[in-house]
């Protein structure tokens, strides 16, 4: 039986720091040094961005959109990319917002968190606005296999507000949504930590929001997107995190341009060029994470 996606997580966060490498393989941003954007040259692509995090990080998050654009090829890179980080030593956080009703959502959670899984991840970010009985078959699959689920709860995109920030009887829909997957993350806790792996999705683009998130989730760990090429810093992509034995801890931080696509790397003449201008913007993002998480 695989242990709790909580206890692993938070143990690699407590070796490595908050930062999460996105592998997001946009078309028009893909270096040259690559070849043209394919299957193939993105696997490469993706394959270097994993050697250079491992060991630094405590995981990864693929955005399936980049991957399904080419085909069934782009399905198989997705899933080699996911092999290659887990035997790395690196969890895998598959962004693919998924969400539907009864056996269409068990089949999206058996297809990623299942015991055989066809493109096995450690957590999969949902989308739980059809309804919270949605979210049930992923819940269910994840517990019994050791998964962890990321659900989208006030989000880092301009307009999340539209929706997600209405209020409905006196208070904001996300803070209804949080206080509805904390009661339905118990099934997620950890064994040997307090936390939960129903993660909350609360962009750094919106730090107060997830200061209350927090509040109303205590023990579900975050998820945050925002941070760095989207416009928020350290400070505010920590900001739903809490003191824990010295720093602040409760979930990762996702950097995906800022740490994939710097301007060093896009430069780059050589694969070996290429990969140091991508291990120092992972360390650079990693010392900025852990400096704001120090301080508290």
């Amino acid at each position: 039986m695989t242990r709790p996606f909580a206890d692993r997580l938070i143990e690699k966060t407590r070796e490595f720091g908050p930062l999460c490498v996105g592998i997001d393989p946009h078309p028009h941003m893909f270096p040259e040094l690559f070849g043209n954007p394919s299957a193939g040259s993105i696997a490469v692509w993706a394959d270097g961005i994993i050697e250079a995090a491992a060991g630094k990080v405590a995981c990864i998050k693929p955005q399936a959109a980049f991957f399904e654009i080419w085909g069934s090829p782009g399905m198989a890179a997705m899933e080699h990319i996911c092999k290659t980080a887990r035997n790395a030593g690196l969890l895998v956080i598959m962004d693919a917002k998924r969400g539907d009703i009864g056996s269409t959502a068990q089949g999206y959670a058996t297809a990623y968190l299942g015991e055989n899984a066809s493109c096995a991840c450690d957590a999969l970010t949902v989308n739980p606005y059809m309804g919270l009985e949605t979210l049930d078959p992923f819940v269910n699959t994840a517990a019994d296999n050791g998964r962890g689920i990321a659900v989208l709860t006030r989000t880092s995109n301009p307009g999340a507000a539209d929706i997600q920030e209405k209020f409905v009887d006196g208070e904001p829909v996300f803070m209804r949504m949080a206080k509805a997957f904390h009661e339905k993350g118990q099934k997620l806790k950890g064994q040997s930590t307090d936390w939960s792996g129903m993660m909350l999705v609360a962009g750094a683009t919106a730090p107060e929001e997830a200061r209350q998130i927090r509040d109303a989730a205590p023990d579900n760990l975050l998820l945050v997107p925002g941070y760095g090429a989207q416009g928020a810093g350290a400070a505010e992509a920590v900001a739903g995190f809490v003191p824990v034995s010295g720093t602040l801890e409760g979930g990762v931080v996702n950097a995906s341009r800022s740490v994939t696509f710097p301007e060093a790397a896009q430069k780059a003449g050589t694969v070996e060029e290429w990969q140091h201008a991508i291990s120092e913007a992972i360390n650079f993002a990693q010392d900025d994470l852990l400096k704001a998480t120090q301080n508290c």
